[in-house]
């Protein structure tokens, strides 16, 4: 499988990331484990994560996903291998925060959880706006000196406060933001096309989406009211059920039927052929929904594919 290098970093990642939010979620260890075997099997090599993941089930306390990966690294054996991304700044039962003090006290959390010594990829989950750019950025300063975290990301920063990070890092000599993760997929792309895409292009930072397959509506399995009770996320997809919804399943039924394949292999394979993006995230449920990243991995969209999805979710 053919990998990119992601941004100016030396990670050297397949197109699709594999969303660890599911783990202790939606899926349990056993078939976490499972899923992440046949994941790194198929020649895929890429996992993300969060402090705070999954925090929002009754009883959990988060942690429960970093938990997980950390039980199948070690297992598995093969912690070189694979590329590890989690992230710190979330509500973990104290507010959210990108404090030097807390962030040097979270990582270790997340590294004993990971059963690992360091952290390839760490992102500030969430901007604290409260915290000057400066004392964030010396924290990773430390933690990247001290060999706990390679590189370093930003995920829901406004675009203001991405570059005036991004300009701190250069004039200060910081370690900089390096990748950038927002909310993106063919439903939701004013945001990140209008705000974020530019700075990234003109700081070569590299890309990956997260809510890639909006929620799973761009599986094409939600064409209707009847169908959101599928799922425990089915609620969260009413919303795309509209005139420019139905038009982008549309397109992407034509273009998975021109290939024999699924519709969400389409979706990530737009997202993979995008030009600022360097991998979508998503994730599955079960062997079978794994085979769309295969599919979407090898798909090569031609310029009249990608013209129609784009026509069809133009906002």
């Amino acid at each position: 499988m053919e990998k990119r290098i992601l941004g100016k970093t030396d990670l050297n990642i397949a197109p699709i990331v594999f969303g660890g939010n599911v783990f202790g979620w939606t899926i349990n260890e056993q078939q976490s484990f499972e899923i992440l075997d046949h994941f790194v099997d198929n020649g895929f090599n890429f996992i993300d994560t969060a402090d705070v993941y999954s925090r929002w089930v009754p009883e959990n306390k988060g942690g429960e996903s970093e938990t997980i990966i950390g039980n199948w690294l070690k297992k598995r054996n093969q912690r070189h291998d694979v590329v590890i991304a989690t992230k710190v700044g979330s509500d973990m039962g104290q507010g959210k925060s990108l404090r030097k003090d807390y962030i040097i006290n979270e990582v270790e959390h997340s590294l004993s959880r990971l059963q690992t010594d360091y952290i390839d990829l760490y992102f500030s989950h969430f901007d604290d706006e409260s915290t000057p750019v400066e004392e964030t950025l010396s924290a990773y300063e430390t933690l990247i000196r001290d060999g706990k975290v390679r590189w370093i990301g930003a995920s829901n920063f406004s675009a203001e406060r991405l570059k005036e990070s991004l300009l701190f890092s250069a004039q200060h000599h910081l370690p900089r933001y390096e990748v950038y993760q927002p909310g993106y997929n063919l439903f939701d792309r004013a945001e990140f096309e209008r705000d974020h895409e530019k700075i990234c292009l003109e700081n070569d930072l590299g890309v990956i989406t997260y809510y890639s397959l909006a929620s799973g509506f761009l599986t094409g399995k939600y064409r209707d009211e009847e169908d959101l009770k599928k799922s425990q996320r089915g609620g969260g997809v009413r919303k795309f059920l509209n005139e420019r919804g139905f038009k982008i399943l549309d397109a992407l039924d034509q273009v998975a039927d021109k290939y024999h394949t699924e519709q969400a292999s389409v979706a990530l394979a737009w997202l993979i052929h995008h030009p600022s993006i360097t991998a979508p995230i998503a994730s599955v449920t079960d062997l079978n929904q794994l085979k769309s990243f295969t599919s979407a991995a090898n798909l090569k969209l031609m310029p009249e594919d990608i013209s129609l999805l784009n026509k069809a979710s133009v906002y």
